[in-house]
């Protein structure tokens, strides 16, 4: 190859050979047409949830930077719209979010979102290696720091995301899973069992498929989008009973590729296959409100079955592979929360 030649000197004076100019002319050529699809060939490896939630902060940037007087657009797709984006905007922009009363593990994660694009802006020419380094350094808060702040800001949240979870008894968690003995009512407890004894995020639920579902090897195998795998999970009891039923009494649809959950119709029977996130997360705070639980969700189901896990005594490992998590920090935080500090002591 041409290039090689580069690495070999000459025999005659032990310099290297220099590269062909036709050689340096299409290394240069390859480096802009990365640049130009940086941005596209980023966006192209990640999940349509991930770039929801990107675009949404870098338009709350752009919002900051308008306040300013800065006009820009296409921050999530035109690198040129970075050009001029400097560490203080950065800086002030997380800021702002402090004075506003945003929660703090959201404005740490638009901080990061940020730093993700101002890299590639980096790597399309855009941003100076300097500036792309300060923009770096600046640095998110920790749960430590995020309750001091909490305490002293008179605004400490915006937006209807709950600073903590609903918690949950067993006995409640049991009362969810026991509903009326009709089409929508094993619906319902249907959906509580996915969510309470499999730990399901509200996407995965409405994803599922009636083939997902295998009733002799009482097994269901589902896609995690947020992660990128499929799953296998042994039914609960109470799942695999309620599916039985459910197949038995043509509550489930009959083609293997309809969506497992059927939405309600208003005189309470089924409707359609198919049930979307948001029909679920109102249907499970229709049913919280019912036993007195005000503001349920999916993601609260979520935590119960984590948290419970936790307090049994499930190894952080097998609560990784079964929650789906991709990293150890969130077992690892269920496990710790739920430690008696004082076990070893009594």
């Amino acid at each position: 190859m041409k290039a090689s030649r580069a690495n070999h000197p000459d025999p005659n004076n032990n310099l290297p050979l220099p590269i062909p100019t036709h050689d340096i002319q299409i290394g240069h050529a390859a480096n802009e047409a990365a640049t130009r699809h940086r941005f596209a060939d980023y966006r192209a490896r990640r999940a349509d949830h991930t770039l929801r939630r990107q675009d949404a902060d870098l338009a709350l940037f752009a919002e900051f930077l308008s306040s300013l007087g800065i006009q820009v657009s296409d921050l999530n797709q035109n690198p040129e719209a970075w050009c001029g984006i400097t560490w203080g905007l950065v800086e002030a922009f997380v800021k702002w979010q402090l004075s506003l009363g945003y929660a703090i593990p959201s404005i740490n994660v638009r901080l990061s979102t940020v730093k993700t694009y101002a890299r590639l802006a980096l790597q399309s020419g855009c941003l100076t290696p300097e500036e792309y380094a300060l923009i770096r350094s600046i640095k998110g808060f920790s749960h430590r720091e995020q309750q001091r702040l909490d305490q002293r800001r008179p605004r400490q949240r915006v937006g209807a995301k709950k600073p903590v979870p609903v918690p949950l008894t067993p006995q409640q968690a049991a009362a969810l899973k026991t509903q009326p003995d009709t089409p929508q009512g094993r619906r319902d407890a249907l959906l509580m069992c996915l969510l309470l004894d499999h730990g399901l995020r509200v996407g995965e639920v409405a994803s599922l498929r009636v083939e997902n579902i295998d009733l002799e090897a009482g097994l269901l195998r589902f896609f995690r989008p947020k992660v990128g795998k499929t799953q296998t999970h042994r039914l609960s009891p109470d799942t695999l009973h309620l599916l039985r039923r459910c197949s038995a009494l043509n509550d489930l649809p009959s083609e293997p590729q309809a969506p497992l959950l059927r939405a309600s119709l208003k005189d309470g029977s089924l409707g359609k296959a198919g049930m979307t996130t948001r029909a679920i997360t109102q249907r499970v705070r229709f049913l919280g409100e019912q036993l007195g639980i005000t503001g349920l969700s999916a993601h609260d189901c979520r935590h119960y079955w984590a948290t419970q896990a936790a307090r049994r005594g499930v190894d952080p490992f097998a609560l990784q592979q079964a929650g789906g998590w991709a990293s150890l920090a969130m077992p690892r935080r269920y496990i710790a929360d739920n430690e008696i500090a004082n076990e070893d002591l009594l």
